[in-house]
């Protein structure tokens, strides 16, 4: 009687013992962070010869009545795992629908150079920064919620986007054009060190080569002439010329627009970011010590507006949502920092930041990371 006692115990022990292995195998994850049942353990069972082995061997009552890794109930699927959703498109994927999602990345500065067929490490490294930032499963790959908000986001692609197809407009300004259009030019090349000298009203030959130097590098047709994707896209990467830039008016202590001052900017240390002028001046005590040129958020990620104060400081600084280093940085509402790009440097006002007040001027930025102090205030106002 005792050793029948002692052979129930032990086998309920050697039973908790499988159980307790097969529950504390390591727990694999899913892209989508849903967990995936470890793989079932069989029951050991008794080893049989396939040439002694007859067919109702595998009806036999005690066959029936081991539990096997089917039938078990560990091995069904865990009921919160989740399918992960089928790919559209994704690494290795080619084809004219690969243009299209690489036209549309681009329109809103998620991917840059030319457009193929080829859904390469850029377009996943594009297509998941779209991802986290609309807080979807960020896999790189294209499924139907990551193409149904990128279409919404989007415009349909022309044949020419999709094939880099490049032709010159009709001439809005031209050799020759005389006006105030053609000062506003001028000044906007000079912005973007396009163009020297004073600013006239006469599109001569210096205009004209600067204008054709300006659309190489950006790869518009060479004409010397602008035409409307031209104009767009250097208003994308400069402001709106001032009083000063449009009559070869030199600035007075470092301030390009002192009138624009926000009076809220007038006392003490403050950082003053307007967002009409699109710069930000430091100003001590009423006086401008430097101005710089500055990007905002788009749309979908408003810069902030409002009177804060720097409440810390970070000189290398990288984010990791956007994995992208934020040099310099100083933050002053929340995730907001003021901080050089490399990205506002190289294009300009053709992209935006996700918040943040963009800088480009990298030597004048960590002349003020040294001057600004913790607490000082910050005013973000159009």
């Amino acid at each position: 009687m005792r050793r029948n006692i002692r052979s129930s115990i032990a086998g309920g022990i050697t039973l908790l013992a499988l159980a307790a292995i097969t529950a504390c195998g390591p727990v694999n994850s899913t892209d989508n962070g849903a967990a995936v049942p470890p793989r079932q353990q069989a029951p050991a069972s008794p080893t049989v010869d396939p040439t002694t082995a007859s067919p109702s061997d595998s009806s036999s009552p005690s066959a029936s009545s081991s539990p096997s890794a089917s039938s078990s109930p560990s091995a069904s699927p865990s009921k919160t795992e989740k399918p992960k959703p089928a790919a559209l498109m994704k690494s290795g994927s080619k084809g004219e629908k690969v243009r299209e999602l690489q036209v549309r990345l681009r329109s809103i500065s998620w991917l840059s150079g030319d457009i193929t067929e080829n859904y390469g490490e850029a377009t996943t490294t594009a297509v998941k920064g779209f991802q986290e930032k609309r807080k979807l499963p960020a896999t790189g790959e294209v499924d139907q919620k990551t193409w149904d908000a990128l279409v919404k986001m989007t415009k349909q692609p022309t044949h020419d986007e999709m094939y880099n197809i490049l032709r010159p407009g009709k001439a809005i300004l031209k050799q020759g054009s005389t006006g105030a259009k053609v000062k506003e030019l001028q000044a906007r090349l000079k912005q973007v060190g396009w163009f020297s000298g004073n600013v006239t009203e006469n599109y001569g030959s210096q205009t004209a080569t600067a204008v054709k130097g300006f659309q190489a590098k950006r790869a518009i047709p060479q004409t010397g002439e602008v035409d409307q994707r031209t104009w767009d896209r250097l208003a994308a990467m400069t402001r709106q010329p001032t009083k000063a830039e449009l009559n070869n008016e030199k600035p007075k202590n470092g301030a390009t627009n002192p009138a624009n001052i926000d009076s809220r900017c007038l006392t003490g240390r403050v950082m003053c970011i307007s967002k009409t002028t699109r710069s930000l001046s430091w100003v001590v005590d009423g006086k401008v010590q430097l101005t710089m040129d500055a990007r905002f958020g788009s749309e979908a990620n408003i810069t902030r507006e409002g009177t804060f104060s720097v409440f810390r400081k970070v000189r290398d600084d990288h984010s990791r949502e956007y994995n992208s280093p934020m040099p310099y940085s100083m933050y002053f509402s929340g995730g907001e920092a003021v901080h050089y790009s490399a990205d506002f440097a190289a294009r300009g006002y053709a992209g935006a930041s996700h918040g943040c007040v963009n800088i480009r001027n990298k030597q004048g930025l960590a002349w003020l990371y040294d001057q600004v102090r913790v607490g000082d205030k910050v005013v973000v106002h159009w």
